[in-house]
């Protein structure tokens, strides 16, 4: 359980620190021109950029409090926090059409409640 929980926690770290980087430092326009980016064209650059960085604390938060003992309750935490993340995008693509990544946020979400659940639960550290 415990290898699942940290392999399940290190993908969507994986995926936040992809998605973070790419909304902190790729510009509004190139994202918009991106394929599953056009809601960053109706979106102001102040948005997009927060949401990079909440992306990147999400990166952080998913492994880093467990890896150095410091506060690991903050693992599940953050993994609810992502839910709520995922739920957005989900409304976001969905209001789009874009129902390819409504699947693959919906993806991402059950991942993260895993995560919550079993280190709230029974994994926890």
């Amino acid at each position: 359980m415990n290898v699942a929980l940290w392999t399940a926690a290190g993908l969507l770290a994986v995926v936040a620190l992809t998605g973070g980087i790419s909304k902190t430092c790729v510009p509004r326009e190139r994202l918009a021109a991106a394929h599953g980016g056009g809601w960053t064209g109706d979106a102001g650059d102040g948005f997009v950029k927060s949401l990079g960085v909440l992306e990147l604390l999400a990166a952080a938060g998913l492994v880093l409090p467990a890896v150095t003992g410091v506060a690991p309750v903050l693992v599940p935490i953050t993994a609810v926090c992502w839910t709520l993340l995922m739920i957005g995008a989900m409304i976001t693509h969905g209001r789009r059409g874009e129902r390819a990544f409504v699947v693959l946020n919906l993806a991402y979400l059950v991942l993260a409640l895993v995560v919550a659940v079993g280190r709230f639960g029974p994994g926890s550290f």
